[in-house]
């Protein structure tokens, strides 16, 4: 009897989950009705399976279904809305049914097209109009009455229709209060308040579940309304969908052929990994192989290397990591660079026949050639059968606050109030307040909006649309509209392809080191500098400044903690510096016994036994496993779905907690002491979701290796890398510093020297176009590339003419000092470029036949200054070249001591002067804030700060610029940070001329001080 069933997944319309609309019907004794969320079938398949579940769960004793618990028979379809007008109901009979109206919607969604008046004609499907919207029919096409429109056809003759009269009773909401909740979504939806809904932009009051009896009471006079739906209910079945391993199947299209070929491959890398006749390798793999192909996985390991051998053929350069990096075969493959062997990696981690998870391997290409790598996918594997993840992003945290607020039409200052969580306390008699927490918690939690998951893509056996229609969001690649939780449960076994700019740092500084040194690097050989002094004194020092994951000021300090000086202690620091351990208290514990390991007090034998390798401290994901496992008494199974739970991979909290207290139950029944207990749940908790596996920290090492290498033997090529790929933690301003350090000349852009990034010649760099504030795409391309077709621009109006600069865009090369190869100085050539172009903002339009020199003018001594160019500088690069930070202070001091020296004033009171680089805010337990700060002295060495919640909000920062610090020098570890007592910005000089005017960027620098 319901044909038009919303969930939540009809965003910000529907009120109810499926589970919540699965428990409504069977409240009202509802046996069937048809889930048709608007324009998406993200909800199908979960709706066919938790009915299918409700069935199997409503059971008596002896095993019979209870007639109190009849299943519901799930049926699907999609609701299809243009401008949020209804156009028609699609209602899918069978499999191939809901695959037409997927594709249906998919032919729209990916062609951008608005959906048709009339739909295509459906082979396996119906399709219910609304009441008086169709006059001819066809077979498979309905009219839609409710029960408020029986009025329209009394006593109208109906003979025509009467068999294509079905009933029509939408639901949307629960019950009033959620038609309220409905009101405000659709508000947050339209970006209008609340006042200003209109009719027809929300749904009606009724449309919820009745009894099927009431239901058919308000139909009584016209019985075969009601016949005609239960008709085409009846005539619905859903039998043929089936869960679990819908992967594509086969690589060369037979099985055996599939495990010869992966045998094959992966005994050669054998060959390759470990040299010839390596018994422990072989025997290994020969192990992995029986699992892998026991569980039907040969196809997911020869796709993933096809896509690897496809990449590495094009030049690209990948890393393999996840917990496929415990795979020897992977290994073997090249898909990872990670030996299993060496750092004692087990392969269950990834692929055991008690993991209740499908494995995935996480592959990195650098973000200029991923989208190459996917498109290759596509065309490889089949449009049909390929697609990209979706991700379903919820309404969470304070930002419902703000949404709730707006729509109520609150004003801003008050919104900004009731969004601040320190507040709440002075809000708790405000009704307005208490009105936007209630709403916030009904909210809270419901799917928001479709997105795109970071990098999954998924290949199935079978066309994709069977299961869902597809999206095109701006990544431009069709996408399913349901996340990866929906597609593991489906059987769909994601690849991630990723993307991050260190390996463009790599692939870049290795291009660098051929051109510029005529030497090529063979970055793969990892075991070759593994063990190069030179690469781990740099970790010890931490100084790796511009290498992946290792250069933020937490991974530096943690280093020189470590006195990290090897690959294995760097593998574990990958892991360690994740936040679960840190908050813990678990980091200092581990620091403190890698220095003493002799005097390591473990918790429990057990963890000794376990944890002996990181001296009793869980480290790596695979050590929560084996804790809950080995301690507790979990299978392995559980252990892992206990491990996913915490870090936010398993959607059933129910379950999840029913695993806590069996974590509680089964090591109560080994005899465990409760308290000791407590205390191995609370490291478990507070780090099993932070942590990696330590495959994955393994990959992260090797990546962070090579990046040292290249560092540390060729630091001019690598920086230039890192500035071209857009930098890494950091502004751009600090590898600008950390290349001059290098002993490199770095130059100002120069219309005869730059390109549109930097660019190196032996020791000569210039800073490319890209980066100049207000340049415009076209020329950061058009100049350098006119230059390498026609040769050196001679003038000022040699470029305007080959460039057709505008007036505007001249004025900015000028001042950034892109021309000083013409021996003017910036004035001049001011002058030059108004009397060139006047007061013009047009390009000159056609390039000139003839040559006709400009007339010139005997100008007087136009003075120009250091201290001008370095504001131009700040305004136009975001920093100055010219002079440093340090030289445009109005003071000469330079604080009493250096960052070199800290460590020997320990204990001290200190008076420092540091060019600011970033902070950190974080949250104490009293939910106070406090901050950690980096700074460069004078000297260019970095050094941290400390502000405490008593100092900081007397004491803020206020931006780029140079600060004056008094502070106590406390050591950690042996390595110095300041406790920050008084803390100032310090004013720079004047600018002497503001050659235009735009507005002086002093007022910016110097503000507040």
């Amino acid at each position: 009897m319901f044909l038009n069933v919303h969930s939540q997944y009809s965003l910000r319309y529907g009120t109810m989950n499926i589970e919540t609309l699965i428990a409504e019907a069977r409240a009202k004794n509802i046996h069937q009705f048809v889930l048709t969320d608007i324009n998406n079938s993200t909800g199908c398949m979960e709706f066919i399976r938790l009915c299918r579940k409700e069935g199997l769960d409503a059971k008596d004793e002896a095993g019979n279904i209870t007639k109190s618990a009849y299943p519901i028979k799930p049926i699907i379809g999609i609701e299809f809305k243009r401008a949020h007008q209804l156009l028609y109901i699609g209602i899918a009979k069978n499999k191939e049914g809901m695959k037409e109206l997927n594709d249906f919607l998919t032919y729209y969604n990916l062609n951008q097209l608005p959906l048709p008046n009339q739909p295509s004609e459906f082979k396996n499907a119906f399709i219910v109009f609304p009441f008086g919207n169709k006059k001819e029919l066809n077979d498979n096409e309905y009219l839609g009455i409710t029960a408020n429109e029986i009025n329209k056809i009394v006593g109208k003759s109906i003979e025509k229709i009467r068999h294509k009269l079905v009933v029509l009773q939408s639901v949307t909401v629960k019950n009033k209060l959620e038609h309220r909740l409905h009101k405000y979504l659709r508000a947050i939806d339209l970006s209008t308040v609340l006042g200003k809904l209109q009719d027809a932009d929300c749904c009606h009051e009724e449309e919820i579940f009745t009894a099927e009896d009431e239901l058919k009471q308000k139909f009584e006079n016209y019985e075969f309304i009601v016949e005609n739906t239960q008709q085409l209910l009846a005539s619905c079945c859903m039998d043929e969908y089936t869960f679990g391993k819908k992967n594509k199947k086969t690589f060369t299209g037979n099985v055996k052929d599939d495990l010869s070929l992966l045998t094959k491959l992966a005994i050669e890398g054998v060959t390759y990994r470990y040299g010839k006749n390596n018994k422990e390798a072989i025997a290994r793999v020969k192990k992995e192989l029986k699992v892998i192909a026991e569980l039907d996985f040969c196809a997911y390991f020869l796709i993933t290397w096809d896509v690897i051998t496809y990449a590495m053929g094009k030049g690209y350069y990948h890393v393999g990591r996840g917990s496929g990096a415990n795979s020897i075969v992977a290994y073997c493959l090249k898909i990872t660079d990670v030996d299993p062997i060496s750092l004692d990696l087990y392969f269950e981690r990834f692929l055991n026949h008690k993991r209740t998870s499908p494995p995935d391997f996480d592959i990195d290409f650098s973000w200029d050639e991923r989208e190459d790598v996917q498109d290759y996918i596509f065309k490889r594997y089949q449009s049909s059968n390929t697609a990209l993840l979706g991700t379903m992003s919820t309404f969470k945290d304070r930002a419902i606050i703000r949404e709730i607020g707006k729509v109520m039409g609150l004003p801003k200052a008050e919104i900004d109030d009731f969004s601040d969580p320190t507040k709440d306390r002075l809000h708790a008699d405000n009704v307005v307040f208490n009105k936007l927490l209630y709403i916030n918690t009904m909210m809270k939690g419901m799917p928001n909006q479709r997105s795109i998951h970071a990098g999954g893509i998924l290949i199935s056996e079978e066309p994709i649309t069977y299961y869902t229609a597809l999206d095109l969001p701006p990544k431009g690649m069709p996408t399913v509209q349901w996340d990866m939780y929906e597609a593991e449960l489906i059987g769909l076994d994601k690849y991630d392809i990723l993307s991050q700019r260190g390996i463009g740092h790599i692939k870049e500084a290795v291009r660098l080191v051929r051109k510029n040194k005529k030497e090529r690097v063979d970055i793969h050989d990892f075991k070759s500098f593994r063990y190069d002094p030179k690469l781990n004194a740099q970790l010890s020092a931490g100084t790796p400044i511009g290498c992946f994951y290792i250069e933020s000021p937490a991974m530096r300090q943690l280093l020189k903690k470590l006195s990290c000086e090897d690959y294995l202690t760097l593998v574990a620091a990958s892991s360690i510096i994740r936040p679960g351990v840190a908050s813990s208290g678990m980091m200092k514990t581990y620091i403190q016994s890698y220095h003493d390991p002799e005097n390591v007090k473990y918790l429990h034998p057990v963890m000794k036994e376990q944890l002996e390798e990181t001296f009793g401290v869980m480290v790596y994901q695979e050590d929560v496993i084996r804790i809950c496992h080995h301690y507790a008494g979990l299978d392995m199974a559980d252990a892992d779905i206990l491990r996913r739970g915490m870090s936010g991979k398993y959607r059933s909290k129910i379950e999840f907690d029913k695993l806590v207290q069996r974590f509680f139950d089964k090591a109560k029944e080994k005899g465990r002491d409760e308290t000791v207990t407590k205390e191995v749940w609370r490291q478990v908790s507070s780090f099993a979701g932070y942590s990696f596996s330590k495959a994955h920290s393994a990959s992260f090492a090797v990546e962070s290796y090579q990046s040292l290498y290249l560092k540390t033997y060729y630091p001019m090529e690598f920086m230039v890398a890192v500035l071209n790929n857009y930098g890494g933690f950091y502004q751009r301003w600090v590898y600008v510093h950390a290349l001059q350090q290098t002993g490199a000349k770095v130059n100002l852009p120069c219309v005869n020297h730059s390109d549109n990034v930097v660019n190196i010649d032996g020791e000569e760099v210039y800073l490319g176009f890209v980066g100049i504030q207000g340049l415009e795409n076209r020329l950061i391309e058009i100049i350098p590339q006119e230059r390498r077709d026609n040769g050196k621009y001679t003038n000022l109006e040699d470029l305007i003419k080959r460039t057709q600069l505008t007036l505007e865009q001249a004025i900015i090369l000028i001042r950034i000092g892109a021309l000083r190869f013409t021996g003017k100085s910036k004035k001049e050539l001011l002058w030059e470029v108004h009397n060139y172009l006047g007061s013009k903002t047009k390009a000159i339009a056609d390039k000139e036949l003839f040559h006709s020199p400009s007339k010139t003018y005997n100008l007087p001594e136009l003075v120009n200054s250091e201290i001008e160019d370095a504001y131009q500088e700040l305004e136009l690069l975001g920093f100055p070249l010219t002079l440093g930070m340090f030289d445009l202070l109005k003071t000469d001091y330079r604080g009493d001591i250096l960052a070199k020296n800290l460590e020997q004033h320990e204990g001290k009171v200190v008076k420092m002067l540091g060019n600011f680089v970033c902070d950190k805010t974080v949250h104490t337990i009293k939910n106070t804030k406090m901050w950690f700060g980096t700074f460069i002295d004078i000297e260019g060495n970095f050094f941290d700060t400390t502000h405490f919640p008593n100092s900081s909000p007397i004491y803020p920062f206020r931006g780029k610029g140079c600060y004056l610090i008094l502070g106590k020098v406390v050591l950690d570890f042996g390595v110095p940070s300041i406790e920050v007592i008084k803390f100032a910005k310090l004013p720079i000089k004047d600018n002497p001329v503001l050659i235009t005017d735009s507005k002086p960027l002093k007022q910016k620098l110097n503000k507040s001080n």
